[in-house]
Protein backbone atom coordinates (compact mmCIF):
# COMPACT_ATOMS: atom_id res chain seq x y z
CA UNK A 1 0.00 0.00 0.00
CA UNK A 2 1.51 3.58 -1.08
CA UNK A 3 0.00 7.00 -1.48
CA UNK A 4 3.33 8.27 -2.55
CA UNK A 5 2.40 11.31 -4.93
CA UNK A 6 -0.61 11.47 -3.27
CA UNK A 7 -2.04 15.05 -0.79
CA UNK A 8 -3.84 15.39 1.88
CA UNK A 9 -5.73 18.17 4.24
CA UNK A 10 -6.52 17.21 7.69
CA UNK A 11 -8.24 19.93 9.03
CA UNK A 12 -7.74 21.56 12.48
CA UNK A 13 -9.74 24.03 15.11
CA UNK A 14 -9.49 24.47 18.76
CA UNK A 15 -10.91 21.55 21.23
CA UNK A 16 -10.64 18.61 18.27
CA UNK A 17 -10.48 15.08 19.14
CA UNK A 18 -7.21 14.34 19.52
CA UNK A 19 -6.90 10.58 18.22
CA UNK A 20 -9.27 11.67 15.22
CA UNK A 21 -6.74 14.01 14.13
CA UNK A 22 -3.18 12.90 15.21
CA UNK A 23 -4.23 9.32 13.97
CA UNK A 24 -5.50 9.95 10.59
CA UNK A 25 -2.51 12.54 10.70
CA UNK A 26 0.05 9.37 11.26
CA UNK A 27 -2.00 7.09 9.32
CA UNK A 28 -2.08 8.34 6.14
CA UNK A 29 1.70 9.61 6.37
CA UNK A 30 2.45 5.83 7.27
CA UNK A 31 1.07 5.18 3.94
CA UNK A 32 3.35 7.80 2.16
CA UNK A 33 0.69 10.36 1.69
CA UNK A 34 1.71 14.19 2.55
CA UNK A 35 -0.02 15.28 4.99
CA UNK A 36 -1.04 19.01 5.43
CA UNK A 37 -3.03 20.75 8.72
CA UNK A 38 -5.00 23.39 7.76
CA UNK A 39 -6.68 25.72 9.70
CA UNK A 40 -9.23 28.92 10.07
CA UNK A 41 -5.73 30.36 10.32
CA UNK A 42 -2.15 29.51 9.86
CA UNK A 43 -1.59 29.01 13.87
CA UNK A 44 -1.26 26.18 16.46
CA UNK A 45 -4.29 24.55 17.85
CA UNK A 46 -5.32 23.06 21.02
CA UNK A 47 -7.01 19.54 21.60
CA UNK A 48 -10.09 18.71 24.07
CA UNK A 49 -7.01 17.42 26.36
CA UNK A 50 -4.62 20.39 25.55
CA UNK A 51 -2.33 18.56 23.17
CA UNK A 52 -1.05 21.55 19.94
CA UNK A 53 -1.86 20.81 16.63
CA UNK A 54 -0.25 23.44 14.21
CA UNK A 55 -1.70 24.00 11.00
CA UNK A 56 0.48 24.62 8.50
CA UNK A 57 -1.32 26.80 6.54
CA UNK A 58 -5.04 28.41 6.12
CA UNK A 59 -7.91 27.31 4.51
CA UNK A 60 -7.75 30.41 2.36
CA UNK A 61 -3.68 29.46 1.48
CA UNK A 62 -4.87 26.32 -0.30
CA UNK A 63 -7.09 24.77 -3.17
CA UNK A 64 -8.71 21.37 -3.42
CA UNK A 65 -7.57 21.11 -6.61
CA UNK A 66 -4.12 20.47 -5.20
CA UNK A 67 -5.30 18.13 -3.28
CA UNK A 68 -6.81 14.36 -3.23
CA UNK A 69 -8.49 14.13 -0.10
CA UNK A 70 -9.67 16.60 3.06
CA UNK A 71 -10.22 14.77 6.21
CA UNK A 72 -12.24 16.20 9.07
CA UNK A 73 -11.72 14.55 12.73
CA UNK A 74 -14.21 15.32 15.19
CA UNK A 75 -14.58 17.14 18.76
CA UNK A 76 -16.00 20.46 19.47
CA UNK A 77 -13.68 21.14 16.21
CA UNK A 78 -15.88 20.81 13.75
CA UNK A 79 -18.44 23.34 15.30
CA UNK A 80 -15.89 25.76 14.88
CA UNK A 81 -14.91 25.30 11.34
CA UNK A 82 -18.33 25.31 9.94
CA UNK A 83 -17.87 29.18 10.97
CA UNK A 84 -15.64 29.72 8.54
CA UNK A 85 -16.56 30.63 4.77
CA UNK A 86 -12.99 29.19 3.62
CA UNK A 87 -13.37 26.20 5.25
CA UNK A 88 -16.84 25.02 4.10
CA UNK A 89 -15.63 26.20 0.46
CA UNK A 90 -12.38 23.87 0.86
CA UNK A 91 -14.78 20.91 1.62
CA UNK A 92 -17.49 22.23 -0.67
CA UNK A 93 -14.58 22.76 -3.69
CA UNK A 94 -12.80 19.40 -3.11
CA UNK A 95 -16.46 17.59 -3.45
CA UNK A 96 -17.39 19.05 -6.45
CA UNK A 97 -14.01 18.21 -7.55
CA UNK A 98 -14.36 13.97 -6.99
CA UNK A 99 -11.83 14.32 -4.10
CA UNK A 100 -12.43 11.88 -0.90
CA UNK A 101 -13.72 13.21 2.54
CA UNK A 102 -13.90 11.93 5.40
CA UNK A 103 -15.61 13.46 7.82
CA UNK A 104 -15.71 11.64 11.39
CA UNK A 105 -17.63 11.94 14.97
CA UNK A 106 -18.74 15.56 14.93
CA UNK A 107 -17.43 16.33 11.44
CA UNK A 108 -20.52 15.85 10.31
CA UNK A 109 -21.29 19.02 10.93
CA UNK A 110 -18.67 20.34 8.39
CA UNK A 111 -20.54 18.44 6.03
CA UNK A 112 -23.89 19.90 6.58
CA UNK A 113 -23.08 23.54 6.71
CA UNK A 114 -20.79 22.69 3.28
CA UNK A 115 -23.83 21.63 1.79
CA UNK A 116 -22.52 18.00 0.50
CA UNK A 117 -25.12 15.80 2.11
CA UNK A 118 -27.80 15.47 0.29
CA UNK A 119 -28.87 12.13 -0.82
CA UNK A 120 -25.74 10.43 0.28
CA UNK A 121 -25.42 7.85 3.10
CA UNK A 122 -23.25 8.82 6.06
CA UNK A 123 -22.68 8.11 9.52
CA UNK A 124 -21.43 10.09 12.68
CA UNK A 125 -22.23 10.06 16.13
CA UNK A 126 -25.55 10.14 17.10
CA UNK A 127 -25.75 13.42 18.87
CA UNK A 128 -26.07 14.75 14.91
CA UNK A 129 -28.23 12.36 13.22
CA UNK A 130 -30.91 14.66 13.37
CA UNK A 131 -28.57 17.24 11.64
CA UNK A 132 -27.63 15.11 9.05
CA UNK A 133 -30.75 14.11 8.01
CA UNK A 134 -32.13 17.16 8.37
CA UNK A 135 -29.41 18.03 5.64
CA UNK A 136 -30.46 15.45 3.16
CA UNK A 137 -28.25 12.03 4.33
CA UNK A 138 -29.60 8.85 4.58
CA UNK A 139 -28.12 8.43 8.54
CA UNK A 140 -26.70 4.42 9.21
CA UNK A 141 -25.52 3.49 12.72
CA UNK A 142 -22.55 1.40 11.36
CA UNK A 143 -18.40 1.84 11.81
CA UNK A 144 -17.53 3.30 8.56
CA UNK A 145 -20.19 4.50 5.41
CA UNK A 146 -18.32 4.99 2.12
CA UNK A 147 -20.57 6.52 -0.18
CA UNK A 148 -18.71 7.54 -3.70
CA UNK A 149 -16.18 9.27 -2.00
CA UNK A 150 -17.41 10.17 0.87
CA UNK A 151 -16.28 8.24 4.25
CA UNK A 152 -17.64 8.84 7.67
CA UNK A 153 -17.26 6.77 10.84
CA UNK A 154 -18.70 7.32 14.42
CA UNK A 155 -16.28 7.58 17.03
CA UNK A 156 -12.43 7.35 17.94
CA UNK A 157 -13.20 2.82 17.78
CA UNK A 158 -13.72 3.37 14.55
CA UNK A 159 -10.78 4.97 13.08
CA UNK A 160 -8.74 1.90 12.16
CA UNK A 161 -11.73 1.19 9.46
CA UNK A 162 -12.13 4.66 8.81
CA UNK A 163 -8.39 4.98 7.90
CA UNK A 164 -8.77 1.97 6.15
CA UNK A 165 -11.48 3.47 3.62
CA UNK A 166 -9.56 6.40 3.05
CA UNK A 167 -6.54 5.03 2.01
CA UNK A 168 -8.45 2.47 -0.36
CA UNK A 169 -9.99 5.39 -2.33
CA UNK A 170 -6.91 7.32 -2.29
CA UNK A 171 -5.51 3.75 -3.80
CA UNK A 172 -7.76 3.64 -6.43
CA UNK A 173 -7.26 6.83 -7.53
Amino acid sequence: MSLNGKKVLVLAENEYEDLELLYPYYRLKEAGAEVVLVGPKAEVYSSKHGYPAKAEKAADEVSASDYDAVVVPGGFAPDRLRRYPAVLKLVRDAWDQGKVVAAICHAGWVLVSAGILRGRTATSTPAIKDDMVNAGAEWVDREVVVDGKLVTSRRPDDLPAFCREIIALLEAD
